[in-house]
């Protein structure tokens, strides 16, 4: 992918990430350490028992931070399927016989595409991650 339309990505996707991490992530965090911290307060549990409760705290921020990865995951996936759609274009037009500038302009003009029609895919993608989080935190 061409690097501005790479960073262009890049940035859309860590304002996406820092967004879910401070509204949602943090929120979180917050409940699993203190949870955790109150598990460790009974004097009456055996060790067992105190780990077990860490561990229950703890549950749904992994599963919170399981669902974000595969969402990114899959994102970057569907990314990576376009712009290698771009590419098998411009071996065709390559190979077809089209002038090399003429490729690389389709090329590039593809990948952009492919990012354009991406980075409105993540106002939605962000909803549903943060509808989904929201359940979780519950």
């Amino acid at each position: 992918m061409a690097e501005a339309q790479q960073s262009r990505m890049q940035a859309a996707i860590d304002s996406m990430v820092q967004g879910l991490e401070r509204e949602n992530i943090r929120k979180m965090q917050g409940h699993m350490f203190r949870c955790s911290a109150n598990c460790c307060e009974n004097d009456k549990a055996s060790m067992q028992q105190v780990h077990h409760c860490i561990e229950h705290c703890h549950a749904p921020l992994a599963q919170a931070q399981a669902i974000v990865t595969k969402e990114l995951e899959r994102f970057q996936d569907r990314l990576a399927r376009c712009t290698m759609h771009c590419n098998d274009k411009a071996k065709d037009s390559l190979d077809s016989g089209s002038k090399e500038q003429q490729v690389k302009q389709q090329l590039e003009s593809c990948i952009t595409k492919c990012v354009d029609d991406h980075i409105h895919l993540i106002p939605s993608m962000t909803k549903k991650m943060k509808e989904t989080l929201a359940d979780i935190a519950q």
